[in-house]
């Protein structure tokens, strides 16, 4: 069943907002086994509005609609609507009791604007809405219309509870989409395609199939499964599953759309029953930060030092003014140093680093911009630098920077030899 997505504001076009809606229904109408064609992002134009919805509707079964339903000028939704349908407007006196109550409990005075978001075209089914003031609108018109507001919690809320009750008794078992997600590191997207995974086309059968999403921080694997029902989805995807852990194992380091490498660190540093401080100039805090996104951290995460200036170095990491001096702050020798001396300073079994130059501006000829040294230190153990080649970006710098040396360290803790992207230690 093919659905299209039409979000409408001007905030959306002049980038005043994201366009978040979007991307969750897309989500969430694909869990429900639709097939999203076509998403349109338009301004608050009366025509405009009229012509996307018409045409969706003649090539589409379902339109889902966002935004302009508010009770202000520029909310021309409603409105568009009631012209395309060629109807009038009737009054939903539960959402205007409803409305009322709202605004009473709050103390705000109710006018007139406020009144009209009750009224609804004559032809619509109203979705009513308790997590806000404008109830949606349903509609059938050869196809199905939803007509939401743009504020996410409120469409959150109508999607859920009133849309997806209705698309399955319109359509009724229209099976379901599985999306299972394999989080990678440490390699390139076409590297892991082609040298690691190679042709899994033989996997792709009942629905099967596979996308590849990368980003600074990673590679993520997207596996979808399709099924008469949730759990029989889940199973057609086992095969491939276990293909992906055979061939790219060592660089798989959690599944879930939103784990991260450090809950991954994390689990791995509890279950040992080690420590970890980070010692941080050119990330400026970013691992510490990262860390501490996790609860329960403190199981295994102490604290940081951001050594941005070198006399911070000096006094609080015990780094030498003397290495400082000849070979400077971005050295193998001093995220040496800094590893160690964070380890020591907080007491912790390891001690992470990073040192380098973010950008846009202080690179030389010998160290440009994205040149950057990580250190590791683990009390009686492992010891050693990396030097890594980055972006002139300084941000894109900072999170490569970061989830490198992470996923360097969940290496040490798996005892894997390899390190991220084949860079190699450098030993004091």
């Amino acid at each position: 069943m093919k659905v299209q997505i039409i979000s409408i504001g001007n905030e959306l076009l002049i980038g005043d907002t994201v366009n978040t809606n979007a991307s969750w229904l897309g989500e969430f109408l694909t869990g429900l086994g639709f097939t999203v064609t076509q998403v349109h992002t338009i301004s608050d134009e009366l025509d405009l509005i009229k012509k996307t919805i018409k045409t969706a509707m003649q090539e589409s079964e379902v339109v889902i609609c966002t935004g302009g339903l508010g009770p202000t000028h520029d909310d021309m939704t409603k409105k568009a609507v009631a012209e395309l349908f060629d109807v009038g407007y009737k009054l939903h006196q539960d959402s205007l009791d409803y409305i009322k109550s709202l605004f009473e409990k709050r103390n705000i005075p109710f006018s007139e604007s406020n009144y009209s978001q009750a009224e609804v075209p004559e032809n619509a089914e109203v979705l009513f809405n308790k997590a806000g003031t404008a109830p949606g609108m349903w509609f059938e018109a050869g196809s199905y219309l939803a007509v939401l507001p743009g504020v996410p919690y409120e469409m959150k809320y109508l999607m859920k509870k009133r849309v997806a009750p209705k698309l399955r008794e319109a359509f009724g078992d229209i099976g379901y989409l599985y999306s299972h997600y394999i989080k990678t590191a440490g390699i390139g997207e076409s590297t892991l395609s082609d040298q690691v995974l190679g042709d899994l086309s033989d996997y792709f059968e009942n629905g099967v199939s596979l996308a590849f999403l990368p980003s600074p921080g990673g590679v993520s694997l997207r596996l979808n499964g399709k099924g008469r029902t949730k759990e029989e989805a889940k199973d057609n995807l086992q095969k491939l599953t276990d293909i992906i852990y055979k061939k790219a194992g060592k660089y798989i380091y959690g599944e879930g759309k939103d784990f991260s490498i450090s809950e991954a660190v994390g689990e791995l540093l509890k279950e040992k029953g080690l420590k970890i401080a980070v010692a941080e100039s050119c990330t400026g805090g970013l691992i510490a930060n990262t860390f501490t996104d996790v609860a329960g951290s403190s199981d295994y995460f102490d604290g940081g030092i951001v050594s941005y200036a070198n006399h911070v170095k000096v006094k609080q990491l015990g780094v030498f003014q003397v290495d400082l001096d000849s070979v400077g702050a971005v050295s193998k020798e001093v995220a040496l140093q800094m590893a160690k001396g964070v380890a020591e300073k907080l007491d912790t079994e390891i001690g992470i680093s990073t040192t380098g130059i973010a950008g846009p501006g202080g690179g030389t000829e010998e160290k440009p911009v994205g040149t950057v040294w990580m250190g590791y230190y683990q009390k009686d153990g492992a010891h050693f630098a990396i030097k890594a080649m980055f972006t002139k970006d300084r941000l894109m710098n900072k999170e490569r920077t970061k989830m490198v040396l992470l996923e360097i360290t969940r290496r040490i803790l798996k005892g894997i030899e390899t390190m991220p992207y084949d860079l190699k230690k450098q030993l004091p």
